[in-house]
C-alpha cells in the first residue's frame, strides 16, 4: 500500500495534477449483470457426483480489464471537452489509475455516496460501480452532492468475513480479502487464511450485503466483455496452470495482475478451506513448485484438509 503515501500531495491538491483545473467530471461504470450468472454455487457436484471445489472471483473481475474497455470512450469524452472549451482547454482522463480521491469526488459530483464499507453506493445501481474521472480546465456547472443514505444500517460491517470493517467508514486494509488476494505480494497471514473461504480474487461480501442493491439495474457497457470462464472456476484446474497457461487464460483480465504466483497462492488457500482429500495429489505437486510462495501455501492447504476431513 506504499502507493498511498507516494501520491498524497497530488491527491489533496488537483492543481498539482492539472494546473488551472476547474472541474472534475466523474463517471460511474455499472457492472451489475444477470444475478443467475453471478451468484456462485458453494461446491457443485461433477458429472460423476464427486464434489468439485470451486472458487469465487469478484464480480468486476469476471470481465475483460475495465481499464482497457473504458479508456477509449473516456479519452473521446475528454477530447470533446477540449473542443467544447476551445483553445487552451486541457483535460486529463483517469480510470482508477491517477492520484485522485475518486470516491470523495464521486459523492461531491452526485454519482453516489460513500457507504459505511467505504465504497460508493448509487441509489440507481447499488454497489456495482467502477469509477473514472476527467480533470478539465473547462468550467462546468456542478451537480448537487449526494448525501449519505446509510441510516442505521450496518449490514456491510457484519458481512465482512475477516472483520476488516471495525467501525462505520473505517477499513482495515490489512484484513480485507480484496487486499489479501490481490494487492498483497507475499504470504497471507496464517490466522486469516481460514476466513478467506473459497474467494480467490477479491471479495464482494460487504457490497452484496447493501440493501440499495435491490434497485440495481444491469449495465450495458461491460456486458459484451463478460468472461464466463472466470465465473465458478474449478480450483484444481487452475492449480495446474503453468506460466504459459496462466497468460493464455488471464491475458487482458484483472486477474493478470496477481501473476501466477499470487493466483495459485490464493487457489491453494481456497482448496485448504473447501477442498477434500481428492485435492491432495495436486497440492503435493504444487508443494514442489519452483515458486516458494505457491509451495508454502500448498503445504498449508494439505495440512488444513488432513485436519478437517476424515480418512476413508
Amino acid at each position: 500500500m506504499a502507493w498511498l503515501e507516494r501520491g498524497k500531495e497530488r491527491r489533496t491538491d488537483l492543481q498539482k495534477v492539472l494546473p488551472d483545473v476547474r472541474s472534475v467530471v466523474v463517471l460511474g461504470i455499472n457492472y451489475h449483470g444477470d444475478d443467475a450468472a453471478f451468484e456462485p454455487v458453494p461446491n457443485p457436484a461433477s458429472a460423476h457426483g464427486i464434489p468439485t471445489a470451486i472458487g469465487i472471483v469478484a464480480r468486476y473481475a469476471r470481465y475483460s480489464d475495465y481499464h482497457e474497455i473504458v479508456a477509449r470512450p473516456l479519452a473521446d469524452l475528454a477530447h470533446w471537452l477540449d473542443i467544447k472549451g476551445g483553445v487552451g482547454t486541457r483535460s486529463l482522463a483517469y480510470v482508477d489509475t491517477g492520484p485522485i480521491l475518486e470516491r470523495d469526488l464521486a459523492q461531491r459530483a452526485g454519482v453516489g455516496f460513500v457507504g459505511k464499507h467505504t465504497g460508493v453506493v448509487s441509489r440507481r445501481h447499488g454497489n456495482w460501480l467502477l469509477l473514472a474521472e476527467i480533470l478539465t480546465t473547462l468550467e462546468i456547472k456542478p451537480d448537487a452532492p449526494e448525501p449519505n443514505r446509510c441510516g442505521s444500517c450496518t449490514r456491510c460491517l457484519t458481512a465482512c468475513p475477516t472483520q476488516a470493517l471495525p467501525a462505520p467508514f473505517t477499513l482495515d486494509a490489512r484484513r480485507c480479502i480484496a487486499y489479501l488476494t490481490i494487492e498483497l505480494k507475499g504470504s497471507i497471514p496464517v490466522e486469516l487464511r481460514p476466513l478467506i473461504g473459497n474467494r480467490i480474487f477479491g471479495c464482494d461480501d460487504c457490497l452484496a450485503a447493501c440493501p440499495w442493491n435491490r434497485f440495481a439495474q444491469s449495465g450495458g457497457l461491460l456486458q459484451s466483455f463478460y468472461r464466463p470462464e472466470l465465473n465458478r472456476p474449478r480450483l484444481l484446474d487452475w492449480l495446474q496452470l503453468d506460466g504459459p497457461g496462466f497468460r493464455r487464460l488471464f491475458r487482458g483480465t484483472p486477474l493478470e495482475r496477481t501473476k501466477r504466483r499470487g493466483l495459485l497462492r490464493n487457489v491453494c488457500v481456497a482448496l485448504g478451506n473447501v477442498g477434500d482429500r481428492e485435492a491432495l495429489p495436486a497440492l503435493e505437486k504444487a508443494a514442489q513448485d519452483a515458486e516458494p510462495l505457491i509451495a508454502e501455501h500448498a503445504l498449508w492447504a494439505m495440512g488444513a484438509i488432513l485436519n478437517r476431513t476424515p480418512r476413508r
